[in-house]
């Protein structure tokens, strides 16, 4: 069975918002070789269709831009992408699929029929599923900005307090930090 991943860019704040980060060919390489390592992207609704509304012309070379940029859009095209939505059905973007039914029996089999591991990369779909007990590995780009607004991470909320086990740190360009937990037993 695969592990579920979930990996964001956070600031020191706990700020989700993909337009307060650093965006530089280290952090897009970073995030390629994690989507490299999994089977599968697993996002919500709102993850896919902000996705949707760019990488793909990008991969088709309909869009201006860098190799590092092209190299991520072109793999992520070609990824199997789970979504994910109580309100929409057809994902025509190549490779997408919807997760119907009960939230956790669909991504419990999709982490059953993906040995490769699935990488999660939605805010609010993250914490429902951690509500279920259903994420593995936490992997956070942390970013040396506060925001000072949101969306935060786990703004939601969580029923108890969840214990990590630090796999990993790597300092990056920019003050940017890598940070790998894992569920502590």
């Amino acid at each position: 069975m695969g592990l579920l991943t979930f990996s964001i860019n956070v600031t020191l704040d706990g700020c989700v918002d993909h337009q307060v980060g650093i965006a530089n060919d280290e952090t897009h390489a970073y995030f390629t070789r994690l989507m490299d390592e999994s089977g599968a992207m697993l996002w919500g609704r709102v993850t896919y269709e902000m996705m949707e509304s760019a990488w793909p012309a990008v991969a088709r070379g309909d869009e201006d831009a860098p190799p590092a940029l092209r190299e991520w859009a072109v793999k992520l095209d070609a990824k199997p992408k789970y979504v994910v939505s109580s309100t929409r059905s057809d994902f025509p973007w190549t490779n997408s699929h919807a997760i119907a039914g009960d939230l956790r029996t669909g991504v419990q089999k999709l982490k059953e029929a993906t040995p490769a591991g699935v990488l999660l990369g939605s805010g609010a779909l993250a914490t429902a599923l951690d509500r279920l007990d259903l994420i593995d590995k936490y992997r956070f780009l942390v970013h040396p900005r506060i925001a000072g607004h949101g969306p935060t991470l786990y703004q939601s909320g969580l029923p108890s307090t969840r214990r990590l086990e630090l796999v990993s740190t790597k300092p990056l360009r920019d003050g940017v930090v890598a940070m790998h937990y894992r569920r502590a037993g």
